[in-house]
């Protein structure tokens, strides 16, 4: 277990790594200049140096990667252009709201998408099966954009029960949480269902049913606990992809999170933002990823960390 943690938070920081100085070359090299997005519409040439200057933007590529480098083991990734405060800063105030946002997200699915898709399992190829398999393909098939609008219009205008933006209390969270999870619980669903399905033609299933055990032990304790291991890898998966920002969520309703704020900062042209975002969401999505890796052991006995089945 130490060799293996050591060897995966090595793996996970050159991963990092690797990630930001990706971004700093991308952002640089698309078109556009943060100087003329920061500067009022007057600005004149002189203008637009001197900002160039008093951000480091005057220099060589390279020369601004070495800063960026000696910056990043300091903790130092700038400071925001627009927000006029530290970059990582802006970002931590924001990632509370996009853990949430997540968080409820995936506790919903999780709640929802589980007995679906054992239920679905226990009647395969039946007309209830059917119907419920076509609904889970309909969600499945929604944007997110699509679905967020059409919630807005019914629970916010038609029949005014919800807010349409902010969070400003918790009912804030309902309208985005189901309009993330919609498509989170088809994915799910689906995935239960076809590892359920497997499980409960198997062979221990079959002999377990003539030794007399009941049929919601063999659901729960021996088909479900035997599938648990691709469903919390898809569960982990989604996490780890709602922590990088729904952007397109966030946005409809106004959501103060990361992906809202990627918006923005792409927007202006807000480089140290930009990487400061990054940084934040590459390492919570790798630590997710690295929790899932660490629980396969508990789900089953039979896997061996950086061995094979």
């Amino acid at each position: 277990m130490p060799t293996y943690l050591a060897r995966r938070i090595g793996q996970s920081l050159l991963t990092v790594f690797l990630t930001l100085t990706t971004v700093f070359l991308l952002v640089r090299l698309a078109p556009g200049d943060p100087a003329s997005a920061y500067a009022a519409p007057s600005a004149t040439s002189a203008d637009l140096a001197r900002i160039r200057e008093q951000f480091g933007l005057d220099k060589p590529l390279f020369v601004q990667y070495g800063y960026f480098v000696r910056d990043l083991f300091t903790g130092d990734l700038g400071t925001s252009y627009s927000f006029h405060s530290p970059a990582l800063d802006v970002v931590l105030d924001r990632m509370p709201y996009t853990i949430t946002l997540a968080v409820s997200a995936i506790a919903v699915t999780t709640l929802v998408a589980v007995p679906l898709g054992v239920w679905m399992a226990r009647r395969a190829d039946t007309r209830r099966e059917l119907g419920a398999n076509v609904l889970t393909i309909a969600g499945q098939s929604m944007p997110d954009f699509w679905t967020g609008v059409m919630l807005l219009t019914v629970f916010a205008v038609l029949v005014p029960v919800l807010p349409a933006s902010g969070f400003t209390s918790w009912s804030g969270l309902v309208l985005p949480t189901v309009t993330v999870a919609v498509l989170q619980l088809a994915l799910i669903s689906r995935l239960v269902r076809r590892e359920m399905s497997t499980a409960l033609a198997s062979s221990y299933v079959t002999v377990a049913r003539s030794r007399g055990v009941s049929e919601s032990a063999l659901t729960w304790r021996y088909a479900l606990a035997n599938s648990s291991v691709p469903l919390v890898t898809a569960l982990g998966t989604r996490f780890a992809a709602l922590l990088n920002g729904v952007v397109v969520v966030e946005v409809v309703f106004g959501w103060p999170g990361v992906g809202s704020l990627v918006v923005r900062a792409l927007e202006t042209r807000d480089y140290p933002l930009i990487q400061a975002t990054v940084l934040v969401t590459a390492t919570l999505a790798i630590l997710v990823q690295l929790l899932v890796d660490l629980a396969y052991p508990l789900l089953d006995p039979r896997v061996r960390l950086g061995k094979a089945a």
